[in-house]
């Protein structure tokens, strides 16, 4: 029995108890039923727990203050969700215990464990028990013993009793007759520790026959919208009392100068506008969480009684462009530049749409190769898929407009490849390094203009450079749609619209976060 562990094998611990994690993530899912029924409560962890893992590989795992950094910066940084968040909070409790200390014995662990349950109790605004935060706080005061096997074995026992407990806490749990789904996460995070302490094998996955999610018809869930920023200078505090209003499932967090939102709400485009007020967004995430049940509803078969041919599954990045591609009837991956989507989350969006045939829209070059792979993989399973090469965002908008789900693939194909060779799509960001591409000098930082995927353009603001694109890509064309990255007022938006009167120019939030403007002309 290991009387302490160095920095070394504390990460080593927390690298296995990630694996460990990760085998039980689609049970997670098939619990997850609070706050609301969308299904991506072990996803989430799993993102978070990933996120500090790589942020290990990076740091400096002899000391012990560098592997209390990296798990506390890395999860922060990589939260996903309510679950994910409250995790990272937990985590970075955990790590504050760590940090001045040459190893982790047993009664260290109890600290960490205790500090970490109050560090999350102390994220959420109005902590609601039956969750993650009352197992965890339950693990903490449980833990008994001298020896890091007897306390983590004694955590683990009181963290189970809490689990099971958490249906007659919270109502909806016992309406679905399941336990909760981020108490159920952290005790297997918890197990995957005590798995390392004792040198047990990685278990098999279970196998997941019940989704709690179909106990509940469809309702009006609101959008789960997350924000990262950087270069906060103002206290947490005044960001969230700033935020509080706009829903519920409130977490703000920060460290060392960056801030992590998550709140449920139906108002996410005012929400981004409100805190970009206070720092640089650099990262968003708005989910339809009404999309996220309906679609877990019609997987299982229990919508629409009638399932029309032709299914639609688009990869976009950006919650505006995301929200472009449902409203045409498409089911999306996010994903796009610098965030490819993976074979497998192709693959499972193919098969979640109920319809026996699919057209997918990859919409950038990078993601070509996984599509077709994914669509190889679904035709074997028996489904037929076509893949559009779409190469922009822009191209497989038009391509979508003409998508009707009654009709055949062979019917709709020339139609939506029509539509985006008809189609331009402008982008706007900044360059990342000093270089020098196709004649043009660019400097890192400064705004550059992409048409269709092709630099073209250098200017000294985003405005200068959307519209030096729209006048070299306009003729021709008739409607110019323009998405908002999250930090470009609307304001200046309108002012490039005014310079184009000839054009119909509708200006949409939500663009992908790297970019100041995505537009497509038409």
């Amino acid at each position: 029995m290991a009387e302490a562990w160095g920095p070394e094998a504390v990460a080593e611990a927390f690298r296995y108890a990630t694996r460990w994690f990760q085998v039980y993530v689609e049970e997670l899912n098939a619990l997850n039923v609070y706050p609301v029924p969308d299904g991506d409560t072990g996803t989430n962890m799993l993102h978070t727990l990933e996120a500090a893992r790589r942020e290990l590989d990076l740091a400096d795992t002899s000391r012990m203050d560098q592997v209390a950094r990296a798990l506390a910066y890395g999860s922060l940084l990589g939260a996903r969700g309510n679950s994910g968040v409250i995790l990272s909070q937990i985590l970075r409790g955990f790590a504050e215990a760590l940090k001045g200390k040459r190893a982790l014995d047993g009664s260290l662990l109890r600290r960490a464990l205790r500090m970490g349950a109050e560090s999350g109790y102390k994220a959420v605004m109005r902590p609601v028990e039956g969750t993650i935060l009352t197992v965890a706080r339950a693990a903490g005061e449980g833990a008994r013993g001298e020896a890091l096997e007897e306390v983590l074995e004694t955590a683990l026992e009181a963290a189970r009793e809490a689990l099971e407990r958490t249906p007659e806490l919270l109502p909806v749990l016992r309406q679905a007759g399941v336990v909760d789904a981020g108490g159920a996460g952290y005790v297997r995070l918890l197990e995957g520790m005590r798995g390392y302490a004792l040198g047990l094998p990685l278990p098999e996955p279970p196998k997941v026959e019940r989704y709690a999610q179909t106990a509940f018809a469809t309702e009006e869930f609101g959008y789960c919208t997350e924000f990262l920023m950087e270069g906060v200078e103002v206290p947490v505090e005044r960001i969230r009392e700033a935020v509080a209003p706009f829903g519920d499932s409130l977490l703000v967090v920060g460290a060392e100068g960056y801030v992590k939102g998550h709140i449920h709400t139906d108002d996410p485009d005012g929400l981004l506008a409100t805190v970009a007020r206070f720092g640089r967004v650099v990262r968003t995430k708005v989910e339809d969480m009404t999309q996220q049940h309906t679609e877990i509803l019609s997987t299982f078969g229990l919508l629409a009684e009638e399932v029309p041919p032709t299914g639609l599954v688009a990869v976009a990045l950006g919650h505006g462009l995301a929200r472009a591609f449902r409203s045409l009837g498409a089911r999306v991956v996010a994903g796009g530049q610098t965030q490819n989507p993976s074979v497998e989350d192709l693959l499972a969006a193919i098969r979640s749409v109920p319809n026996p045939k699919v057209i997918l829209l990859p919409n950038n070059p990078n993601v070509f190769l996984a599509a077709t792979e994914a669509a190889k993989l679904a035709r074997e399973a028996g489904k037929e898929v076509h893949v559009l090469k779409t190469r922009t965002l822009g191209q497989g908008l038009a391509a979508a407009v003409r998508y009707t789900p009654e009709a055949l693939p062979e019917e709709l194909l020339p139609e939506m490849e029509e539509a985006m060779a008809g189609a331009v799509t402008l982008e706007v960001t900044w360059a990342s390094r000093d270089a020098e591409v196709e004649g043009l000098k660019v400097l890192k930082d400064r705004p550059i203009g992409l048409l269709d995927g092709r630099l073209v353009l250098v200017g000294e603001t985003p405005e200068e450079v959307v519209e030096g694109l729209v006048r070299m890509a306009r003729e021709g064309k008739e409607v110019l749609t323009l998405f908002l990255g999250p930090n470009t007022p609307k304001e200046k938006a309108q002012g490039v619209a005014q310079k184009f009167p000839e054009l119909a120019v509708e200006i949409l939030p939500g663009g992908p976060d790297l970019y100041a403007y995505l537009g497509v002309l038409e």
